[in-house]
């Protein structure tokens, strides 16, 4: 049973989310010989204000 962790910034719609989810499930079954129903992809929203990037909060770095 793999597990794919992604995290990354909040703010991305629900059908760009699915995509992902379908690519990586895809991929990962491809590349390893499982199949896809064993696969599980876990996304984590991450706000920029609790990520830090080169010593300063993301949301400083990357503003809007």
């Amino acid at each position: 049973m793999p597990i794919i962790r992604v995290e990354m910034f909040e703010g991305r719609d629900r059908e760009t989310k699915q995509e992902l989810v379908k690519s990586l499930t895809t991929e990962m079954a491809r590349i390893t010989g499982c199949s896809e129903g064993s696969v599980h992809v876990v996304i984590s929203d991450i706000s920029k204000e609790d990520w830090g990037v080169g010593g300063e909060l993301a949301v400083t770095k990357f503003p809007g």
